[in-house]
């Protein structure tokens, strides 16, 4: 094991860390576990678990506005332009969008079957840090009424959901009826989402036009509002238009594309927020230099012809070069010209002719290519900061002899619900805590059936029978039986308080949570543990 280099002279380490198999990575661009005991002096450790720490939280900031402010708005555009119902499209485009940090993290954490704990971990970890401390938190900042049947719905599937994955571990292994029947079960959600709404919709209809004038009417228990939540709102446009219009020319429209600082904001703005802000604007230059954005609401859906042509040279080059972690980017066709020469001369030329075929003016009919565009490159950066976030908690895990399982229901599942912590309370705080609170249950289901199910149908498409599930001892059961746990509680009694959620109920929940913490460390460090026989 890669975890009893702790265990040898400072010496050694450097030498056991590169011969061992078990201590190189499957993906990503740097070796943590060689920087830590090849690169820092023995009496530097400290340092370097300083410097990991705020690479893993830079990466959880690069995450979060991928996700957000490019992934998302990319998703929301192509549904869009698909025309799908707000219903499918929350339950789908935008679910996943809202959970791409914790799908991608799974499906890395999957390529490995040693750090399969930390995608059981995270998901687990999520699920129930979201269904007690957001649900909770909610019911805390302000009480109210829940929809009662959104709410008995997506719960009953979670649970089954749950259960599933629960025999998955029992059985230690999901083959390929087992992976597309998560991804199946999850097409059945979807399903009865929409004939829910058709259903409710109808009834509705039927109801005003029976009802005389002056009837109340239904009291509203759709989940519209919780689909309108898995929307990341965030505005493109600027906040103020010229009184006097004047035509830029082709430089300035690319400069003012390029500039992720909007000054206007900045002056009205806390000293956190220029801090958090100044940290942002590589990663912000960065992805918009690289991933297209298209913008329906608009009048000219965000058609910026300088930058986006200059997208269709750097987004493919950004796609080989972190595909696989720039396996295939580098490759050699007849082992004299590389993939990503290639690809930059094809997609030079096609930038060209899209320059002198197009107007600064007007966007082209095959605008909409670009969202496309956009949604690979952003899940391709997304997957490559992941990929960096699983390998620093593998090495981590390492240097303080941890299992993945725990990283995986603390730093990973904490770092990728965070995003979701704060928008969910926002919502809470102006008035919307129905919208927030059915957020918390359904948009987890897309996390764990997709993130399990696809993780291990990439594994099963490269060759393998099975997929070999290695749960870490005790904690997995503890961490499984806990998510179960906190879901029959909610089932049970919020139908008893007839969905009246109050702050007895979100104090309740909050110490569910931090009981289960204290119950999963002693699990950890082995003062609870199964007594052999």
């Amino acid at each position: 094991m890669c975890r009893d280099v702790c265990g040898l002279n400072a010496s050694d380490r450097c030498d056991f860390i590169r011969t061992n198999p078990d201590c190189h990575s499957q993906g990503g661009y740097l070796d943590y576990l060689e920087g830590i005991f090849c690169h820092f002096p023995p009496n530097l450790l400290l340092l370097a678990i300083t410097f990991y720490a705020f690479w893993l939280l830079y990466l959880f900031m690069i995450l979060g506005v991928t996700a957000g402010k490019f992934f998302c708005p990319n998703l929301s555009a192509i549904s869009t332009m698909l025309k799908l119902s707000h219903n499918v499209a929350g339950v789908t485009f935008l679910a996943f969008g809202n959970g791409a940090p914790d799908i991608f993290s799974a499906l890395v954490a999957f390529s490995d079957p040693h750090t399969a704990g930390l995608a059981f971990g995270a998901l687990f970890g999520a699920g129930v840090l979201v269904t007690t401390v957001v649900a909770g938190g909610i019911a805390i900042l302000r009480p109210f009424t829940a929809a009662s049947r959104p709410f008995l719905r997506d719960i009953i599937f979670y649970m089954v959901a749950v259960f599933l994955i629960f025999t998955a571990l029992y059985l230690g292994r999901v083959t390929l009826p087992w992976a597309l029947g998560y991804l199946g079960f999850y097409v059945f959600y979807v399903v009865t989402v929409v004939l829910c709404t058709w259903i409710y919709q109808w009834q509705r209809r039927r109801t005003l036009v029976y009802s005389m004038p002056g009837t109340p009417e239904m009291p509203s228990d759709s989940e519209d509002e919780r689909v309108s939540s898995t929307t990341n709102s965030y505005d493109y446009r600027e906040e103020g238009q010229p009184l006097l219009f004047y035509q830029e020319t082709t430089a300035q429209i690319l400069v003012r594309a390029l500039n992720p600082m909007d000054y206007r904001k900045w002056r009205y703005k806390p000293a956190y927020w220029k801090v958090l802000k100044v940290f942002k604007l590589p990663v912000e230059f960065l992805l918009l230099l690289s991933v297209p954005l298209v913008d329906p609401d608009q009048e000219d859906r965000n058609w910026k012809r300088p930058l986006n042509c200059l997208h269709l040279v750097i987004s493919p080059l950004v796609l080989v070069l972190t595909l696989q972690s720039g396996a295939y980017g580098v490759y050699e066709i007849g082992g004299l010209f590389p993939v990503w020469g290639v690809v930059v001369i094809v997609s030079t030329a096609l930038a060209a002719v899209t320059f002198f075929a197009t107007s600064n003016s007007e966007p082209p009919r095959f605008h909409w290519v670009f969202a496309f565009l956009g949604f690979l490159t952003s899940a391709l950066w997304i997957n490559a900061a992941a990929t960096e976030v699983v390998n620093i908690l593998r090495s981590l895990g390492v240097v303080f002899r941890l299992s993945n399982t725990v990283l995986g229901l603390t730093l990973l599942a904490w770092g990728n619900s965070i995003g979701d912590v704060f928008s969910d309370f926002t919502l809470a705080r102006q008035g919307y805590p129905r919208m927030a609170f059915s957020a918390c249950f359904g948009g987890i289901i897309f996390n764990i059936l997709v993130g399990v199910g696809l993780g291990c149908l990439l594994q099963l498409s490269r060759g393998h029978a099975e997929v070999k599930l290695e749960p870490d001892g005790l904690l997995v059961w503890v961490l499984a039986g806990a998510l179960g746990l906190s879901l029959v509680f909610s089932l049970v009694s919020v139908p008893l308080q007839c969905f009246q959620l109050n702050k007895v109920y979100g104090f309740c929940l909050l110490l569910f949570y931090l009981h289960f913490l204290v119950v999963a460390l002693l699990t950890e460090f082995g003062v609870i543990h199964l007594k052999s026989v």
